[in-house]
């Protein structure tokens, strides 16, 4: 599957963005809050207040539009005391629309664009957190406008997006501005020289915990005037001189924690944090290569009860000794201090804080994706993220979710996963802890559980137990948000479980298929559309069986697909959106989606334009699958070829021929198929098909040569193109196919072709050159000498068939039982799936009479396969037969005495079959 995997991106957020306006929030949707007979404005206050908060703010605002008692309830500040709108744009007026709810806001998740004077048009004056995972675009500005009208603020986090447009100016304003501030942390700032961290120092008194992670220019002396602080981390951080900061660090009198993972700290700096700092209960060194390398990990232990963290040492051991008395019951050690919160709030304290190192340390070690890590993340890395995922903190759940998601992806292209990390969150009980975070009410903890199950799906052992949770119905609810990129990432799941058989009619009966037609509807296209490209995936997956194929037809699938296939230029969506119609229309007779997808306006003509595409071929495959497909109903065959189908086709053999082998065979497909009428057969062979053909039968692909063995078999049926067959060097190729190909389809319809080739229509000398059309000498082809060869060919095939012991005892008996012996011993299974026309009967019976053995036996042994019981068109043939009067042309073959015996028992296995169609029929 293509892409179906989707790690962490930071860098296109704004087109998952929702708009919150003044309509969303204060429409009048409903006019009645009686439903079903039921006065839901009868509930206590209490019970209203306790469903609204479960609801996100779009469906809070759904709510309060039914009457006047829920609008007033909704709008009450103990419902607006938090707002995450990271899905959301928000810009100034999405901003004044929220102000008069946002009096007593507290706490804001926003997305960057734009957001300094959204924020300050809020009028949140009472503001204690602002948090942004997204802040390429906040300036020095920007975040000094919000520092200076929101001087309540407590807490700022920005990251773990780079603050790429941040510096010192900034920093300083936030300490001159907010002086309550005790919580600051900030990714990939430019720089925090002196004067910022000591503006910090001095304006901020109760500034408890900093972070400058994953940044270039920070002045480490000027931390150590920082003596309120009790956490810090510098993870990631680089240029830090480890001599001088040991020293001034350690003499920091509140440091409780400190986290310098992902660093060039040295071990030398660690014994020193170890040994001198006066409080210091918790170390984290997390993917510390200097560090590591230098340390003997064996003596290094935990000095005076302070902790080590590492990548060596065990992290759920270490956590657990801060309040567990017996070590080894412990498992999930952040679960665990929920479950025994002795009111210590500076144990509580730490134990955040270790969670929020961590978690972001461990995400950021996963979209490495080094193989290094492989025994960490077997041996404790996979059940530290199983414990995150429990946290009380929901940014870290949604880190430790997205880092599950990114740690199992091997190759993000090729859509593999690490098994054994995939079954380590199996058997961890990951499946269950994430599919309760995805029935969560925050929109992000949504989309990145259902990424990471979506991720884990794509193992069988996964996808099996998240079926068996009940995880279907989930991603299936998801799949209709009105939040994009959790409908995205629903979606996503669905495709990667819709990839086997095992869980296409769960899907179904789940809704999953009306809600992914819905998604194509409600999103509008757009120049990259992921949503889109995994929804059309996930219906292709589903239309590939016949119950679910139904299913999308009825929910308006098709009408979807060609729609996308049109006007959507993203090159995934319309590789999908051709494959889910290729599937749609491969049931042939057994619904009627061939047929509806041809009379769909546009179709025919969107898959014939897409054959054209620069995708490298992988649209282009697609496209002539679908038509392949397609072409199996008359009526498409004949409207394919009159919008400039066979021109399209053509093309694409000729250019396929350096190209993926299944581009190769679905072209061949794809002319085989029109070449089934005259009029298709006749344009194909003009307009330069042949050539192409008799090239991809020369290939070494089993699929290929034998796809453009059928194609030429078709094509060889009129004169003119068993003509241009021997002109264009065709003799050879489908000689060496009949002799040596491993397939026996390829070997039957070869000898059919070069039957047709050479049944006496031809006169016994042709020119033979580069090209009919072509200039220069040509040269003078014996007919007669090629066809003997040819036909020698053919013997020899149909020989191969012939067990002498066999067919005689069957002739001196002619017991019915030794038919069919022979019968199920010579029959090629796949002969079934062709279909002849009345006129192609008709050549066959003709053949009986010929004088030539060969040619006799031939035909013969071509009608056996034709009308061999449980054959698709068995039925079909044996009517032509009847109506071609064969009985009586097949008993004189029978009954000849100079036949050859094997065109003897092929005859009255014929008649055996005719007989059996005969008494199923009547």
């Amino acid at each position: 599957m293509s892409e179906r995997v989707r790690q962490k991106c930071s860098h296109s957020e704004e087109k998952y963005q929702t708009n919150i306006s003044l309509e969303t929030l204060d429409s009048g949707g409903l006019n009645s809050a009686t439903v079903c007979g039921v006065d839901w404005t009868t509930l206590p206050d209490d019970t209203v207040i306790q469903l609204f908060s479960y609801l996100n703010y779009r469906d809070r605002a759904s709510l309060a539009s039914t009457c006047r008692t829920f609008r007033l309830l909704g709008s009450l500040p103990c419902l607006w005391g938090s707002l995450d709108l990271r899905s959301y744009k928000f810009d100034t007026a999405a901003a004044v629309s929220l102000s008069l709810r946002c009096k007593n806001l507290q706490r804001l998740k926003f997305p960057a664009a734009g957001s300094a004077d959204a924020i300050v048009s809020l009028q949140a004056r009472e503001l204690r957190e602002i948090s942004s995972d997204f802040c390429r675009d906040i300036t020095d500005a920007a975040l000094s406008v919000i520092a200076a009208r929101h001087e309540m603020l407590e807490s700022i986090h920005l990251g773990p997006d780079p603050c790429e447009r941040i510096s010192s100016d900034a920093i300083k304003a936030l300490a001159y501005c907010c002086p309550r501030l005790r919580r600051l942390w900030m990714s990939g700032v430019k720089e925090a020289n002196g004067d910022a961290i000591n503006a910090l120092a001095k304006h901020c008194r109760q500034l408890m915990e900093l972070g400058f992670v994953e940044s270039d220019n920070i002045d480490e002396v000027a931390l150590g005037n920082l003596s309120s602080l009790k956490f810090l981390s510098v993870a990631g951080t680089r240029n830090l001189k480890w001599g001088s900061v040991a020293q001034v660090w350690s003499r920091l009198p509140q440091l409780v924690g400190l986290d310098v993972s992902r660093t060039d700290v040295n071990l030398s700096a660690i014994k020193r944090f170890l040994s001198l700092s006066r409080n210091l209960k918790v170390l984290i060194a997390l993917n510390c290569p200097v560090f590591e390398g230098e340390v003997d990990r064996n003596t290094m232990h935990n000095n005076k009860g302070r902790i080590l963290l590492t990548l060596f040492s065990d992290i759920v051991k270490g956590v657990a000794s801060l309040f567990a008395d017996n070590l080894e019951s412990v498992t999930d050690v952040f679960q665990h201090w929920k479950e025994i919160r002795n009111g210590d709030k500076n144990l509580d304290e730490v134990v955040v804080w270790i969670e929020w190192a961590i978690s972001h340390s461990l995400l950021r070690i996963a979209e490495n994706n080094l193989k290094e890590f492989d025994d960490f993340w077997l041996t404790q890395g996979a059940a530290v993220l199983l414990s995150l995922l429990q946290s009380s903190q929901e940014e870290v759940q949604e880190r430790a979710a997205t880092a599950v998601a990114t740690f199992v992806v091997i190759d993000d292209e090729d859509a593999t996963v690490h098994c054994q990390r995939a079954e380590a969150i199996l058997c961890g009980d990951g499946i269950r802890m994430l599919l309760n975070l995805a029935r969560s009410c925050q929109e992000v903890l949504q989309s990145e559980a259902a990424k990471a199950i979506a991720n884990l799906s794509i193992d069988s052992k996964v996808a099996k137990a998240v079926a068996e949770s009940g995880g279907i119905d989930i991603l299936a609810n998801l799949a209709k948000s009105t939040n994009r990129l959790v409908a995205e990432e629903a979606a996503g799941g669905l495709w990667n479980l819709s990839v086997g058989d095992e869980h296409k009619g769960a899907i179904a009966e789940a809704g999953g298929v009306k809600a992914l037609v819905d998604l194509i509807f409600k999103w509008p296209p757009s120049s990259t559309d992921v949503l889109l490209e995994r929804a059309t995936g996930a219906l292709a997956n589903l239309g590939a069986d016949e119950k679910c194929s139904v299913e999308v037809a009825l929910a308006g699938g098709i009408h979807a697909l060609v729609m996308l296939a049109r006007t959507c230029k993203f090159e995934g969506v319309q590789e999908q959106a051709a494959r889910a119609l290729a599937n749609l229309a491969a049931h042939g007779d057994s619904n009627s989606n061939n047929a509806a997808i041809g009379q769909e306006a546009g179709a025919l003509e969107a898959l014939v334009q897409l054959t054209y595409s620069q995708n490298e071929g992988i649209s282009r495959q697609e496209a002539a699958g679908a038509l392949w497909n397609l072409s199996f109903d008359d009526k498409n065959r004949e409207a394919i070829s009159a919008v400039g189908g066979v021109e399209a086709l053509v093309a694409l053999a000729q250019s396929s021929l350096d190209a993926s082998q299944g581009l190769q065979e679905r072209a061949a497909g794809a002319l085989w198929g029109l070449s089934v009428s005259e009029t298709n057969s006749t344009a194909i062979g003009r307009q330069g098909g042949i050539a192409p053909l008799i090239a991809l039968a020369s290939s070494d692909v089993e699929d290929v040569h034998e796809t453009a063995a059928g194609a030429l078999w078709n094509l060889a049926f009129y004169r003119d193109n068993a003509l241009r067959i021997i002109q264009d060097d065709g003799v050879q190729p489908l000689v060496h196919l009949c002799s040596s190909s491993n397939s026996k389809m390829a070997r039957f319809m070869a000898a059919l072709a070069l039957v047709y080739m050479f049944d006496g229509r031809i006169d016994s000398a042709v020119p033979v050159g580069p090209s009919p059309s072509s200039q220069g000498s040509s040269k003078s082809l014996n007919i007669d000498g090629v066809g003997r060869m040819a036909l020698k060919h053919v013997e020899e095939f149909v020989s191969s068939f012939y067990e002498p012991q066999t067919f005689n005892a069957a002739a001196a008996t002619l017991v019915p039982t030794a038919l069919a012996q022979i019968a199920e011993a010579i029959r090629i299974p796949e002969a079934g799936h062709l279909r002849c026309s009345g006129a192609e009967i008709d050549r066959y019976v003709r053949m009986l009479r010929d004088p030539s053995s060969i040619r006799k036996s031939c035909s013969a042994f071509a009608l056996l396969q034709f009308t061999m019981p449980g054959g698709r068109h068995a039925m079909h043939h044996s009517c032509l037969l009847q109506k071609a009067g064969a009985a009586r042309v097949l008993r004189a073959t029978a009954a000849a005495s100079t036949a050859p015996i094997q065109a003897k028992i092929f005859t009255k296995i014929v008649l055996r079959n005719l007989e059996n169609h005969h008494e199923v029929s009547s």
